[in-house]
Parts: C-alpha cells; structure tokens; sequence
C-alpha cells in the first residue's frame, strides 16, 4: 500500500513539474518561432481600459524559485516593491492568442497584458513609453521575452496604446505597482542599465567616457544613452587592447566608461551611441566574428 502512494506521489509530483515547464516555456519563449503577426482587424484600443491594479494570489505555478529556458537559468523575484527597469519592450500577437501563459491564464492579445522574465506573477506595472511620453498600465501574467534584448513583451493592445506595434519594439521603463498605494512608483529613481539578457543592474554606473577625440559624426540620428556594451575589465589595459582590435571593425565610436569605485576598479568597453536597438543587434551579430559573443545592450 505505501508502495503504490509513493508511486501516485512521484506522478503527481512529475505531472506538477510537467504543468509548470509546459507554462513557462508555452508562450513566450516561442517568440524564436517565426509566424507571429498582428491580426487582420482593426483593434480600436479606445475600448481597451487600462486594468486596475489589484492585490491577487501568486500564480501557483508561474512563480518557481528558478527556471530555465533555452539553456539559460533565470531566478523568479519574492517581491515587486520598488521594482524599476529601462530596456526594449517587444509585443506577441496572433500566433500566441489563446494559448496559455505561466500563470495559467489564457493569452488574449486585445487584454492589457505582458510578459516578465523575472517577476512575480501576477505583478501590475506601468509602462512608460521614453520616445513619445505615452504611458499604460499592463498586468504582468506570463513569462519572457525570451529574445535578446528585451525587457518585457507586451499584447498586442498594449503595444498599440503605447504606439510601439508598428515599429515592434520600443524604449520603455516599467515601474511595479503597489495596489495599496497605485502612485508610489513613481517616487522612485529608475535604474537605466539592462543588458541584453535583461537583468536588471542592481546600482545605476557613473562612468566617465575616455578618449573622446575618437567620435565621429553620424549620418543618422542616435540614441544619446544607447551603447553596446563589449567587455568589463578590472584591467584597464584589457579594455584598452579590446578597443584597439576591435577599432577598425566597430564602425562607430569606441568608449570606455569607468565605475567610480577606486577600490574595484571595473573599466567596461562600449561601442556608440547607436541609432537604434536593431542597430545594435545587428553590430552585435557582426561581432561573433571577433570572438565576442556576449555582448550587451546598454542603456546608460
């Protein structure tokens, strides 16, 4: 008898592990998949209120200590209070609607929705748009995107209130929010430094840019606090020598910013300010040729 409910425990226990990898990886993490698109209707976003943030029970199986997803572990946060992150904000339309998310709730692309790598769920957040002002607040109900990057994936309503669907991504910060007290979060300062895998830095860096006589012009218009960030050194000489190899392949400027912390030095090599994400994307693909492989955008 204690066989067979140690027998019925372990199913149990592999069919709870099978729901929570099938939600965690279900949606989002597709966005590597091609086929998604807008739907063929006109979507009057006028109709869609903004939701109103309210306390709600942690998805039972959206919130595990950690997952991983395409060989890449991520660590789920206990808490949203006083989160703040800058980075690119992407959307995921028709090829996901209906599907299911993390939190076990269905994917409507017309509701105002979004995906997080790391915070809890269910988590409200507003969603500033930093190119046009635009402002909304999403529920948090899913997990990704799992694109290089980017920060947040947004519905498709979502993507359109804040004027990034035509476009497909867009400069974004998003601020948790307290249903207790809905306008705290904007007291906080925003950390503006989010690699490209989207973490989101613990400290905002002071650096100082050096060798400023290497700029030149640009024909296109830039992204002043865009960069694609290449190397971080506690060496200043092997910044200097990555800078120098990578110089006559980097077309654009060179920087390297160091933290102001004397006592552990971290001296981090930048290429920019760049025009644009997709720019730096696509320097950054340019640059698996010269053996980087790791690097990060960067907005600072």
């Amino acid at each position: 008898m204690s066989s067979n409910i140690q027998n019925r425990d372990r199913s149990a226990k592999l069919a709870t592990m099978a729901a929570l990898l099938a939600g965690l990886v279900g949606c989002s993490s597709s966005m590597f998949q091609r086929g998604d698109s807008a739907p063929n209707v006109h979507v009057n976003v006028d109709s869609i209120p903004n939701p109103i943030p309210r306390h709600e029970p942690l998805s039972r199986y959206g919130n595990p200590d950690s997952y991983t997803v395409l060989g890449k572990s991520y660590t789920t946060l206990n808490s949203n209070k006083g989160f703040v992150e800058r980075g690119i904000a992407s959307w995921y339309g028709t090829k996901f609607h209906g599907r299911r998310t993390s939190s076990g709730e269905n994917y409507n692309m017309y509701a105002m929705t979004a995906a997080h790598k790391t915070l809890p769920l269910p988590t409200y957040v507003e969603v500033t748009n930093l190119d046009n002002g635009r402002q909304i607040i999403v529920k948090v109900n899913d997990r990704g995107p799992f694109h290089e990057g980017r920060i947040i994936d947004l519905s498709y309503a979502a993507a359109i209130k804040l004027g990034t669907n035509k476009s497909g991504t867009g400069r974004v910060e998003i601020r948790a929010i307290d249903p207790s007290n809905p306008t705290a979060h904007r007291d906080k300062p925003a950390d503006q430094t989010v690699t490209l895998q989207a973490i989101t830095a613990p400290t905002a860096i002071i650096a100082t840019a050096t060798n400023s006589a290497t700029q030149q012009p640009t024909a296109n218009p830039v992204t002043p606090n865009l960069y694609l960030q290449v190397g971080a050194f506690s060496s200043r000489s092997n910044a200097e020598t990555l800078r120098s190899r990578l110089t006559s392949v980097a077309g654009n400027p060179i920087h390297i910013f160091a933290s102001d912390n004397p006592s552990q030095p971290v001296y981090r090599v930048r290429i920019g300010p760049l025009v644009n994400d997709l720019a730096a994307q696509q320097l950054a693909t340019r640059l698996i040729s010269q053996g980087i492989n790791n690097a990060s955008v960067i907005m600072d």
